[in-house]
C-alpha cells in the first residue's frame, strides 16, 4: 500500500468507530429513503439516509450539519404509511456531506417498528 492509499477500513463512509469512540453496535441495513430533520429555532433540512441500525444511520445532505447537533427526525420508510420519528438524535461525526447519528431518544412504539424492518432484512 502506497503512503497516499488509505486502508480499506478507512475509506469514504466507512466508520467502525465513531468519533468519540464508541464502537458501533447492531447490523446496519443499506437504504436509500428520504429523512427530514429539525433543530434548534428554525433549524431544518432534508437528508437520505444510507444505511440504518437500530442505534442510528448514515445519512447525507445538502444543509451544513455540525457534530453535537441534537435533531429530530421523521424517517419515511419503504412499505410504511406515516414516518418514523426520533425524538432526539445526536450528529456524531461528519466527513464532506455524510454524517452519523446515535438515536437517544425513541420511543418504545417507534424502537420496535425499527427493530422490525431491521430484522426483516436479515432474513
Amino acid at each position: 500500500m502506497s503512503r497516499n492509499e488509505e486502508p480499506s477500513s478507512q475509506k469514504a463512509g466507512y466508520h467502525p468507530v465513531d468519533v468519540d469512540g464508541i464502537e458501533r453496535r447492531g447490523r446496519r441495513m443499506a437504504m436509500s429513503r428520504r429523512l427530514f430533520f429539525f433543530g434548534d429555532g428554525e433549524f431544518e433540512g432534508e437528508a437520505t439516509v444510507l444505511d440504518i441500525s437500530t442505534n442510528g444511520c448514515r445519512a447525507t445532505s445538502l444543509t451544513e450539519i455540525k457534530v453535537g447537533l441534537s435533531l429530530k427526525l421523521s424517517l419515511f420508510l419503504q412499505d410504511q404509511q406515516w414516518p418514523l420519528r426520533i425524538d432526539e438524535a445526536a450528529v456524531r461525526w461528519v466527513e464532506g456531506r455524510t454524517f452519523g447519528l446515535e438515536f437517544i431518544g425513541i420511543r418504545p412504539a417507534q424502537r420496535e417498528r425499527l427493530r422490525a424492518i431491521v430484522m426483516k432484512s436479515k432474513a
